[in-house]
């Protein structure tokens, strides 16, 4: 069942980088049309690598920076957040981020590292900005991605994910509806402020899984498609499984089970898979830089 309302929605997979296999699976799903958006981490050694196979889908995709403030190595010192090397987890994160300004300020100096990687590969700005375990959206987090936005690029020219929707849909739905429920009212506000400072966001938002190998990713991939908002956004997470992501990420089993979903997924009749700036919402892609 689809809102009278939308005709489009966008579908976006994140953790580009993250590995070789799931980078190859993201590029082999963006090749074939099966994806509208795909977001990268650029503080991960395979950016560089796949960046230029990454940018080629320009046109065909939103690609954008899936901020990473929880995994792996951050790209420059953060003493208070990551003394070892390592980037926290995510309660740590988000204690030290509404704790303390000086973890306030190294993620400040991250979020701006991070997209001046992903300038700096792709020659352009980012089409959207979005968060690794939804760090965008935490206090004093969200403060700093959304200066680092108006600050860098001009009005209406990136967008900003929006993981919340209305409780109502999030229950219709009924996939992890409680995790979908805590990340909504983590977001609550971000819109708004968002919007105030002329940064589009997406209106309605799916995808939240629990990552449950049992589960039939083809059926929750039609679930969150009930109720969708008038710029719906829907996340996915594919990926082949290697060595490497075994040993850095929690979410192994299920990758490649949602890759094999998207690669056979047709949208519902009535709507259509597209990109955010296909949504009537923003000027088109492909922001020029901020001299």
């Amino acid at each position: 069942m689809t809102d009278e309302m939308t005709t489009g929605f966008v579908l976006c997979a994140d953790d580009f980088a993250l590995t070789e296999g799931v980078s190859r699976s993201i590029l082999s799903l963006l090749e074939a049309g099966k994806l509208s958006a795909a977001g990268a981490m650029t503080n991960r050694p395979h950016w560089k690598p796949f960046a230029g196979a990454f940018a080629a889908q320009a046109g065909r995709a939103d690609l954008g920076l899936h901020l990473n403030l929880t995994c792996a190595a951050p790209l420059g010192a953060m003493p208070r957040l990551a003394a070892n090397g390592v980037l926290p987890k995510l309660g740590d994160l988000a204690r030290a981020a509404l704790l303390s300004g000086t973890a306030r300020a190294e993620i400040a100096a991250e979020i701006a590292r991070q997209l001046d990687a992903f300038e700096d590969a792709m020659g352009r700005a980012p089409d959207f900005l979005d968060g690794h375990q939804h760090v965008h959206v935490l206090p004093g987090v969200r403060g700093a991605v959304l200066a680092a936005l108006q600050q860098r690029y001009r009005e209406g020219a990136v967008y900003l994910r929006d993981p919340a929707d209305t409780a109502a849909a999030i229950r219709r739905r009924g996939v992890a509806v409680s995790k979908a429920l805590v990340i909504a009212g983590l977001a609550r506000g971000l819109s708004r402020s968002a919007l105030r400072r002329g940064i589009p966001v997406n209106r309605g938002f799916s995808g939240v899984s629990p990552f449950d190998p049992a589960r039939d990713f083809r059926a929750d991939l039609a679930r969150f498609l009930v109720v969708p908002g008038p710029a719906h956004l829907v996340m996915c997470h594919p990926g082949f499984v290697d060595e490497e992501l075994e040993g850095l990420d929690p979410v192994v089993a299920t990758r490649p089970l949602e890759h094999a979903a998207l690669m056979s997924f047709v949208p519902p009749p009535g709507l259509a898979m597209v990109r955010f700036s296909e949504l009537g919402l923003t000027p088109p892609s492909q922001p020029a830089l901020t001299p």
